[in-house]
């Protein structure tokens, strides 16, 4: 079972830091050009599942409750949790994690080197690291986790 969160003010200011990752990330002269296709968020066809750090996941978590939802729902199609089944689109689409920002879809631009984003990668881990985190962890899982503690 992971830690629990630190006192809410560690929670929120590792929150805007991982928020300012995000706006990092977009502000680099990265080739991305998300088409919404969604066709990275339909797991149980890519086989590929991203992983959350702890400060990602209360992120998504906050995101998920301002849907007014409680809890993710549930996909037993094998998508994204946080894929509406109704409408095709992300649930959180701006409060998205880091891999859903940098991954492998080929209509977005493919997947980003390593290289171009380990800074970010690194301050994710340091965030996820003052949390008490467990390093990254599948997404269902951490965001689960992160929606019972805020």
């Amino acid at each position: 079972m992971p830690a629990p969160l630190p006192e809410s003010s560690s929670s929120h200011h590792a929150m805007a830091a991982v928020k300012q990752i995000y706006t990092e990330l977009a502000e680099r002269p990265l080739e991305r050009n998300c088409q919404l296709v969604t066709g990275c968020c339909r797991f149980h066809l890519t086989g590929k599942i991203p992983h959350l750090t702890k400060g990602e996941a209360l992120v998504a978590a906050q995101a998920i409750r301002t849907t007014g939802r409680k809890s993710l729902p549930d996909r037993p199609d094998g998508a994204c949790p946080l894929l509406d089944p109704r409408t095709s689109r992300c649930l959180i689409y701006q409060g998205r994690p880091f891999g859903c920002r940098t991954h492998f879809c080929e209509p977005a631009g493919g997947a980003l080197h390593r290289s171009e984003v380990v800074d970010l990668i690194h301050r994710l881990d340091t965030i996820d690291a003052s949390l008490g985190g467990e390093g990254a962890r599948e997404l269902s899982r951490s965001i689960s986790d992160a929606l019972r503690h805020i």
